[in-house]
């Protein structure tokens, strides 16, 4: 290998290593700044309306915080596959996106890379001097910054030497070809899933004194547009239907973005020449026509978003309704890992929707027991394995969400429900007990006296009615109505004594089957520990402390009366 080789191998290494770092620097910046503010964007785009205006701006100003349209985007997958928020208003806040991916570009045109090294000398100071977390992802976020720009500068002097080359330019008449440019940005922003990372290595290049033709460059920022949809597409492959609804519209959004800039461009050659003259850095050139095409298509698209959803709607219709008791989770999947501030919400979601399965097999379990509907009984017995799955699977979930950084208040909460869910499982196992029944009545024609059945009916009703008491307490977290469920836990108390009582009494009068009466009792105690069950969920809310306090409470009152 001659010298000249040698040093064109060594160029080739440093400019991919100045890429890297660019990269590194970027990604940095990125992940800094949503540690910084990422929670707080969460709850600001949760609590967007449908008003598109808004949600364009919500967009817009969280993009413009975290510095990626890409976990924006991400981020609203993830809210519209929990159900938070609808087609229409994920819609206008994937606009917003676009619009605030521009102030990446607009922060790299400005010659900082001769500053790169303090700035990375000061990032770094104070991202291993400082404790507070504050003040150390602010650390983070300058030294990528700084890292950024060094990135640049480390390129700077041989893409210079490269654009010189035959084959360099070659390759730069070859990307003259708007579709090849569109394509090559499109590619290339798929492989890095940023969008800004294409936009600013364009930067670099003009920053680097690389002659790429202005045309070839608007071409392949257009096509990083397309290319920055397969983050969310990847987001939303194990995501619900509603979900890749989100992803298409921006697939169909961007798309659109480049078919209309591509026209307007051919229609007004002049447009491209106006922006030449009015800013004279081919850097500046390059960021403001990054800022204006996605303004300008946000502008003209957010007028059709209804069309838009509406389209989208057609490409992916819906598919037949699974059942609500099949054996699938709605509202946990892997998205939420990536969203911890809303993690223990969609739990809570997920565990209400078990409960809500569960009350209706209790209600189905206890109607077929008095009409004798061994059909009913079954249906029990295999929603009955759907509430096991659910079971099963939400534990797991609130023990790997309990490894997650979440607050002190979401903690309490996963341990709140990791309790319940048990609770809510055992019902689940008593309206099995009791569909049971049923057959053993049909099988063995087992006959319950009439005022059996009648003191069972009424047990029945109030164990119901206080599970789902329970359910609208835990559900809603509404502390205002728990006054309601001691009362109606002591009615099922008394009842349950009376009806053992009265059925000694019954068997002493021989007008009692024995057979009858052994399910009878088991009936009651099935009941009765329904109510012990529900108690526990409505009381839940109170937090470990109180919830272990009333339960001790009510063990020394159990010991004394024994």
């Amino acid at each position: 290998m001659d010298g000249t080789t040698f040093d064109f191998v060594i160029s080739i290494f440093i400019v991919l290593g100045g890429l890297a770092l660019f990269l590194l620097g970027m990604k940095m910046m990125s992940n800094g700044l949503e540690k910084l503010a990422g929670d707080r964007m969460r709850t600001v785009l949760e609590r967007t309306t449908s008003n598109r205006f808004l949600g364009i701006g919500l967009g817009a100003a969280v993009t413009a915080v975290i510095q990626s349209s890409s976990a924006t985007t991400v981020m609203v997958v993830g809210f519209v596959n929990a159900g938070m928020m609808t087609l229409v208003q994920a819609t206008g806040v994937i606009m917003g996106a676009n619009i605030g991916t521009t102030i990446t570009a607009q922060i790299i045109s400005f010659k900082l890379d001769t500053y790169a090294p303090i700035i990375i000398f000061i990032g770094a100071i104070m991202h291993m001097a400082f404790r507070k977390r504050k003040m150390k992802n602010t650390g983070f976020i300058i030294l990528g910054f700084g890292i950024l720009f060094f990135g640049i500068s480390v390129m700077g002097t041989p893409l210079k030497e490269f654009s010189t080359e035959p084959g360099f330019q070659a390759m730069l008449t070859a990307f003259e070809n708007p579709v090849l440019a569109l394509l090559a940005g499109a590619a290339f922003t798929a492989i890095v899933q940023s969008s800004s990372a294409t936009t600013g290595i364009i930067i670099a290049m003009y920053l680097g004194g690389v002659d790429l033709p202005f045309e070839t460059a608007i071409f392949i920022i257009m096509g990083s547009n397309v290319g920055t949809c397969v983050t969310a597409i990847i987001a939303s492959i194990a995501a619900n239907r509603e979900s890749k609804r989100a992803a298409l519209t921006h697939v169909i959004f961007n798309v659109l973005g480049c078919a209309i800039f591509g026209i307007l461009i051919a229609m007004f050659p002049g447009f491209l020449v106006w922006i030449q003259d009015t800013f004279s850095d081919p850097a500046r050139q390059v960021a403001m026509f990054h800022t204006i095409f996605n303004v300008t298509t946000v502008v003209i698209l957010m007028w059709f978003i209804p069309q838009l959803t509406s389209l989208v709607n057609r490409m992916l219709p819906e598919r037949p309704s699974k059942s609500a008791v099949e054996k699938h989770l709605l509202y946990l999947d892997s998205t939420i890992m990536q969203m911890p501030s809303i993690a223990a919400r969609q739990a809570h979601r997920e565990l209400s929707r078990m409960a809500h399965i569960t009350l209706g097999n209790l209600r189905n379990a206890v109607d077929a027991f008095f009409a004798n509907d061994a059909e009913k009984a079954e249906s029990v017995l295999e929603t009955e394995e759907t509430i096991d799955y659910l079971n099963h699977q939400i534990t797991a979930w609130l023990v790997r969400l309990r490894g997650l950084k979440l607050n002190g208040g979401d903690i309490e909460k996963l341990g709140m429900m990791l309790r319940t869910v048990s609770d809510v499982e055992r019902i689940g196992d008593h309206a099995e007990n009791i569909a049971e029944y049923v057959m053993l009545r049909k099988q063995g024609d087992i006959a319950v006296s009439d005022p059996a059945m009648s003191e069972l009916r009424e047990m029945g009703e109030a164990a119901v009615k206080a599970v789902a008491l329970a359910i609208e307490i835990f559900e809603n977290h509404d502390e205002a109505r728990l006054g309601e469920v001691d009362p109606l836990e002591h009615r099922i108390d008394d009842l349950a004594k009376r009806c053992v009582q009265n059925h000694i009494q019954r068997l002493k009068d021989e007008i009692c089957d024995p057979l009858g009466g052994v399910l009878f009792t088991d009936m009651v105690a099935d009941l009765e520990r329904c109510g012990d069950h529900a108690t526990n969920i409505a009381y839940s809310i109170l937090g470990e402390t109180m919830w272990d306090e009333r339960r001790h409470k009510l063990l020394k009152v159990a010991d004394q009366l024994d």
